[in-house]
Protein backbone atom coordinates (compact mmCIF):
# COMPACT_ATOMS: atom_id res chain seq x y z
CA UNK A 1 0.00 0.00 0.00
CA UNK A 2 2.95 2.33 0.72
CA UNK A 3 3.68 2.49 -3.08
CA UNK A 4 0.20 3.55 -3.92
CA UNK A 5 1.15 6.78 -1.59
CA UNK A 6 -1.57 8.65 0.09
CA UNK A 7 -4.26 6.82 -1.87
CA UNK A 8 -3.05 3.68 -0.72
CA UNK A 9 -2.84 5.12 2.63
CA UNK A 10 -6.80 6.14 2.40
CA UNK A 11 -7.42 2.46 0.88
CA UNK A 12 -5.74 0.62 3.37
CA UNK A 13 -7.26 3.10 6.32
CA UNK A 14 -10.82 2.49 4.58
CA UNK A 15 -10.56 -1.09 4.71
CA UNK A 16 -9.30 -0.92 8.33
CA UNK A 17 -12.36 0.38 9.29
CA UNK A 18 -14.19 -2.19 8.05
CA UNK A 19 -14.52 -6.08 9.01
CA UNK A 20 -11.15 -6.20 6.56
CA UNK A 21 -8.34 -6.93 9.50
CA UNK A 22 -5.80 -4.32 8.47
CA UNK A 23 -3.43 -2.05 10.08
CA UNK A 24 -3.80 1.01 9.44
CA UNK A 25 -1.48 2.75 11.64
CA UNK A 26 1.25 0.77 10.30
CA UNK A 27 0.47 2.63 7.18
CA UNK A 28 0.53 5.95 8.84
CA UNK A 29 3.56 4.82 10.48
CA UNK A 30 5.52 4.02 7.00
CA UNK A 31 3.95 6.96 5.27
CA UNK A 32 5.72 9.52 8.18
CA UNK A 33 9.10 6.91 7.81
CA UNK A 34 8.96 7.06 4.15
CA UNK A 35 9.17 11.31 4.41
CA UNK A 36 5.37 11.44 3.79
CA UNK A 37 3.90 14.92 5.13
CA UNK A 38 2.77 13.88 9.10
CA UNK A 39 -0.11 16.19 8.94
CA UNK A 40 -1.01 15.66 4.97
CA UNK A 41 -0.67 11.75 6.27
CA UNK A 42 -2.69 11.76 9.29
CA UNK A 43 -5.84 13.37 7.64
CA UNK A 44 -5.94 11.08 4.67
CA UNK A 45 -5.61 8.15 7.32
CA UNK A 46 -8.38 10.01 9.33
CA UNK A 47 -10.46 10.64 6.39
CA UNK A 48 -10.13 6.62 5.07
CA UNK A 49 -10.95 5.19 8.39
CA UNK A 50 -13.68 7.18 9.27
CA UNK A 51 -15.91 6.70 5.63
CA UNK A 52 -14.42 3.09 6.28
CA UNK A 53 -16.49 3.60 9.82
CA UNK A 54 -19.57 5.38 8.29
CA UNK A 55 -20.02 2.70 5.69
CA UNK A 56 -19.78 0.43 8.86
CA UNK A 57 -22.57 2.20 10.33
CA UNK A 58 -24.68 2.32 7.03
CA UNK A 59 -24.05 -1.25 6.65
CA UNK A 60 -26.12 -1.45 10.08
CA UNK A 61 -28.55 0.65 9.19
CA UNK A 62 -29.65 -1.41 6.44
CA UNK A 63 -30.43 -4.03 8.90
CA UNK A 64 -33.19 -4.70 10.70
CA UNK A 65 -34.08 -4.98 14.53
CA UNK A 66 -36.67 -7.86 13.77
CA UNK A 67 -34.05 -9.71 12.48
CA UNK A 68 -32.50 -9.94 16.02
CA UNK A 69 -35.64 -10.58 17.43
CA UNK A 70 -36.36 -13.70 15.10
CA UNK A 71 -32.55 -15.10 14.58
CA UNK A 72 -30.98 -14.63 17.69
CA UNK A 73 -34.08 -15.20 19.79
CA UNK A 74 -34.02 -12.00 21.33
CA UNK A 75 -37.10 -10.42 23.40
CA UNK A 76 -38.19 -7.11 21.61
CA UNK A 77 -38.32 -5.65 25.31
CA UNK A 78 -34.30 -6.41 25.50
CA UNK A 79 -33.83 -4.61 22.05
CA UNK A 80 -35.98 -1.82 23.04
CA UNK A 81 -33.62 -1.57 25.89
CA UNK A 82 -30.38 -1.91 24.15
CA UNK A 83 -31.58 0.91 21.89
CA UNK A 84 -32.81 3.07 24.35
CA UNK A 85 -29.45 2.55 26.31
CA UNK A 86 -27.09 3.32 22.75
CA UNK A 87 -29.19 6.03 21.80
CA UNK A 88 -28.42 7.97 25.10
CA UNK A 89 -24.74 7.95 24.79
CA UNK A 90 -24.38 7.92 20.59
CA UNK A 91 -21.46 10.50 20.75
CA UNK A 92 -19.34 8.38 23.91
CA UNK A 93 -19.86 4.88 21.37
CA UNK A 94 -19.17 6.95 18.17
CA UNK A 95 -15.62 7.92 20.12
CA UNK A 96 -14.64 4.54 20.70
CA UNK A 97 -15.39 3.42 16.99
CA UNK A 98 -11.65 3.49 16.86
CA UNK A 99 -11.12 0.50 19.03
CA UNK A 100 -9.07 -2.34 17.37
CA UNK A 101 -11.91 -4.97 16.45
CA UNK A 102 -14.87 -3.85 18.93
CA UNK A 103 -15.09 -0.32 16.97
CA UNK A 104 -15.92 -1.86 13.47
CA UNK A 105 -19.07 -3.73 15.42
CA UNK A 106 -19.96 -0.80 17.35
CA UNK A 107 -20.25 1.36 13.94
CA UNK A 108 -22.46 -1.66 13.08
CA UNK A 109 -24.35 -1.43 15.97
CA UNK A 110 -24.67 2.52 15.84
CA UNK A 111 -26.41 2.22 12.45
CA UNK A 112 -28.69 -0.82 13.33
CA UNK A 113 -30.38 1.29 16.65
CA UNK A 114 -30.47 4.21 13.99
CA UNK A 115 -28.29 6.16 16.00
CA UNK A 116 -28.44 10.09 15.03
CA UNK A 117 -26.39 9.65 11.68
CA UNK A 118 -24.77 13.67 12.65
CA UNK A 119 -23.91 12.92 16.37
CA UNK A 120 -22.38 9.41 15.41
CA UNK A 121 -20.59 10.86 12.19
CA UNK A 122 -18.76 13.83 14.19
CA UNK A 123 -17.66 11.43 17.40
CA UNK A 124 -16.45 8.82 14.98
CA UNK A 125 -14.45 11.56 13.46
CA UNK A 126 -13.07 13.05 16.74
CA UNK A 127 -12.40 9.73 18.15
CA UNK A 128 -10.13 8.22 14.98
CA UNK A 129 -8.66 11.77 14.01
CA UNK A 130 -6.88 11.64 17.72
CA UNK A 131 -6.18 8.28 17.73
CA UNK A 132 -3.97 9.37 14.20
CA UNK A 133 -2.88 12.47 15.77
CA UNK A 134 -1.40 11.15 18.83
CA UNK A 135 -0.09 7.58 16.40
CA UNK A 136 1.41 9.82 14.15
CA UNK A 137 2.63 12.67 16.95
CA UNK A 138 4.72 9.07 18.36
CA UNK A 139 5.91 8.17 15.46
CA UNK A 140 7.23 11.36 14.01
CA UNK A 141 8.88 11.65 17.81
CA UNK A 142 10.66 8.06 17.52
CA UNK A 143 11.74 9.21 13.69
CA UNK A 144 13.44 12.08 15.77
CA UNK A 145 14.78 9.80 18.37
CA UNK A 146 16.47 7.51 16.37
CA UNK A 147 18.06 9.76 14.23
Amino acid sequence: MIELGYWGLFLGSFLAATVVPFSSEALLSGMILSGGNPLVAIVVATLGNWMGGMSSYGLGHLGKLSWIERYLRVKPVQIEKFTNYINGRVLWASLLCWLPMVGDVIAVVLGLTRANIWISSVGMLAGKALRYVLWGWMTFGAMQWWQ
